[in-house]
């Protein structure tokens, strides 16, 4: 059957072990290595054409609104490409030098709204609690399993349906996780002066950017032009990393079987976008390898699937099948694998 075939082309999920995955990662380490003219390059194609495209919303308001609207999509798409090269530089894979990734991940944390030392240290939580049923605390999608769910209350349940809404998750949810809970995000500000300075810093940076602009613009116009971009971004935003890990046959374990590297190959997807969609969020669809080996910089992923054929049968999700996604919510304790509130009733 070929890689083609309308059932593999949904999602593939090739069963590896941790061994396996440790074998990769001596291969793709090679793979860890920044170039700085090629980071430049990637930056400046980011934002060069982001600066233009938010130029020209503001002079097309004058002509109608229904222009601005237009251009906010692309502009949206290259804020989500810049977030992931912020996303880069929080794992030092950007640059060699850990200055220059913290210098210019805070500086494009003002633009993303997202405090960088924070995110840094919530996502390298991430990274290092994946598919950890007893680690889920902070830096992913909340998760319970169906005996949890079970055991809630009526009221609990309905917070977690709400919460797993695909009108919350991808609607309401990334306008309030980028815009509100970011400018004071109390998971992790206890005992973390640094983050919370980083926090403060930001903050303060993001008003003086809206006091500047909205004087030389108007406040009005400002809103016109960034809210439907920031709102768009936040969604796509959101909507990539619940893909990366939320499917059906996703990798959760308990702590004392917990692998790292298993969990890092098996509890991540490979979503194989189209080639413009793949540039536009910076190869992140590549998440399996990410996982596996984090200072990869996101331009030398795709080389990595070259290099190794079979990780691209592993976990692979379509944008089609991606969709299919939606209706999961809980992990199968007994069947091992994500399922969607109707399997309760079966």
């Amino acid at each position: 059957m070929g890689r083609d075939h309308p059932i593999v082309h949904e999602a593939l999920h090739t069963v590896t072990n941790g061994e396996q995955a440790r074998t990769w990662l001596r291969i793709l380490n090679g793979y860890a290595r920044p170039s700085t003219s090629r980071s430049v390059a990637e930056l400046a194609v980011t934002v060069v054409p982001l600066i233009a495209l938010w130029v020209a919303m503001v002079a097309s308001l004058q002509f109608g609104y229904w222009i601005a609207l237009l251009l906010s999509v692309p502009a949206a798409g290259l804020l989500v490409r810049l977030f992931l090269i912020q996303h880069d530089c929080g794992h030092y894979s950007f640059f060699k030098s850990r200055w220059a990734n913290d210098l210019v991940g805070r500086f494009i944390g003002v633009f993303t709204l997202t405090p960088h030392a924070y995110w840094r240290n919530a996502h390298a939580i991430h990274h290092a609690t994946s598919g950890n049923l007893d680690r889920r605390e902070i830096g992913g999608v909340e998760v319970v399993t169906v005996r949890e769910y079970r055991a809630m209350s009526r009221w609990q349940r309905l917070s977690y349906r709400l919460y797993r809404n695909p009108l919350v998750m991808l609607g309401m949810g990334p306008t309030y996780l980028f815009v509100l809970k970011f400018r004071l995000p109390l998971d992790m500000l206890h005992g973390r002066h640094k983050v919370l300075m980083s926090v403060m810093a930001t903050n303060l940076a993001i008003f003086a950017v809206i006091v500047l602009v909205g004087l030389v613009i108007g406040f009005t116009e400002l809103a016109m032009v960034q809210v439907p971009i920031t709102m768009i971004a936040s969604s796509i935003g959101v909507w990539l990393f619940y893909v990366q890990h939320q499917f059906e046959n996703v990798y959760w374990s308990e702590n004392k079987d917990w692998d790292f590297h298993q969990a890092a190959v098996e509890g991540s997807s490979f979503f194989d976008l189209p080639w413009g969609m793949r540039w536009f969020t910076a190869n992140i669809g590549v998440h399996h390898v990410h996982h596996l080996c984090s200072r990869i910089p996101h331009y030398r992923l795709q080389a990595c699937l070259k290099q190794i054929p079979e990780l691209r049968e592993v976990n692979r999700i379509t944008l089609q099948g991606s969709l299919k996604t939606l209706r999961l919510a809980l992990w199968d304790e007994e069947r091992r694998r994500m399922v969607g509130f109707r399997a309760l009733r079966q």
